[in-house]
């Protein structure tokens, strides 16, 4: 096996400091972890993180395209495959008192956008990840409605926007009270879902 490249290694180097962040932000905080420690942790000089990041900001960033990227997936793999309009919400609901609340992830968002908020740039970037998110679920409650031949009673963005909305207060509120149910975000995917025209 031959020797990596230079941009190999640079790339190497990229995914272990978002993987070593990745773990860190979510178990001790975004303010607790500082660029030091990540470098630390995972085996590198804090000049390699600069290489890679020009701000703790920008790993922030990275780190939050990782688990958007994640519970997406994870969010897809649980539907799949199921037959039934009542299949499928039982799987997201499964999904959704698994993942809704996440207490690293929750507090990781709420922590990175309130603590960036005056950083010049970032509101615009999360603001961009907000957009690609809501596109991301319409996307997947369109490809639903197609797979069930249904054909849905409001724009699929509406529906994202609505769900995002709802599950992203949820995911707060639970994080400090994990009893709280999911009970209202699954009813509104339910209405959204029963309320489609069937082909």
């Amino acid at each position: 096996m031959g020797r990596i490249t230079r941009k190999e290694s640079h790339a190497q180097t990229r995914e272990r400091l978002i993987q070593t962040a990745h773990r860190l932000f979510l178990s001790d905080g975004y303010n607790a972890t500082s660029l030091d420690k990540v470098a630390t942790e995972a085996g590198f000089s804090k000049g390699a993180v600069y290489s890679n990041f020009s701000t703790k900001h920008e790993l922030g960033l990275a780190v939050l395209d990782v688990i958007h990227q994640e519970r997406a997936l994870s969010l897809t793999r649980a539907v799949e495959g199921v037959e039934t309009v009542e299949g499928r919400i039982d799987a997201f609901a499964a999904w959704a008192e698994a993942n809704i609340g996440d207490v690293g992830w929750t507090a990781l968002e709420v922590e990175f956008a309130t603590s960036t908020r005056r950083v010049p740039g970032v509101s615009q970037q999360l603001a961009s990840r907000r957009r690609e998110l809501t596109a991301a679920v319409a996307e997947l409650i369109e490809q639903q409605a197609t797979e069930l031949g249904l054909t849905l009673p409001a724009p699929a963005e509406e529906a994202a926007v609505q769900l995002l909305s709802l599950g992203i207060g949820l995911g707060v509120q639970r994080a400090f009270d994990p009893d709280l149910s999911v009970a209202s975000l699954v009813d509104l995917l339910r209405s959204l879902l029963e309320g489609a025209d069937r082909a």
